[in-house]
């Protein structure tokens, strides 16, 4: 998403008195560095979490062991608990959390192959979730994701705040 759009996105979630919270796992802060670029980011985003190891995920957020042992650190199982705990823990209006695997060496699967992302958005007291495949190398499959979680904003935005 280029400046201007992500400007706009920005604006509108402003405009509407609406906060953002992320709960990073493989994106490692870039939703958050991303996201600050934008004109009025500061009024929008309460915060971001990088909840990089499965032991911080269970600290910070309230991952449970058991499903971390169950489904891996990489699914939506963990995903959807990560976005609990960063509403419980944040309180912003539209709570985003993210895992995948963005590289080798996690749980890849040929199910679940590098460059699967997880994503699980909370907002108006609803979830939704979303799985996704990226292809290219891990910082163009991050970037991905970014953009993807942007586009989501601005649908969940276009969607549901209108006045």
């Amino acid at each position: 998403m280029n400046q201007a759009e992500l400007t706009e996105l920005v604006m509108g979630l402003k405009d509407k008195g609406l906060t953002v919270a992320f709960a990073e796992s493989c994106t490692a802060g870039m939703l958050a560095s991303e996201f600050v670029r934008a004109k009025g980011s500061s009024d929008v985003l309460k915060g971001s979490l990088v909840v990089y190891q499965p032991e911080v995920k269970q600290k910070l957020l309230g991952v449970k062991k058991q499903t971390l042992d169950l489904y891996t650190a990489e699914s939506q199982q963990v995903t959807n608990e990560m976005v609990m705990g960063l509403k419980k823990m944040l309180g912003a209006d539209i709570s985003i959390a993210t895992t995948g695997l963005a590289g080798p060496g996690g749980s890849e699967t040929e199910e679940k192959p590098v460059g699967t992302m997880f994503v699980s958005i909370l907002y108006n007291g609803k979830a939704e979730e979303f799985r996704e495949h990226f292809e290219g190398n891990t910082e163009s499959i991050r970037k991905q994701l970014v953009d993807y979680i942007f586009q989501k904003l601005v649908g969940i935005l276009d969607q549901h705040y209108k006045r």
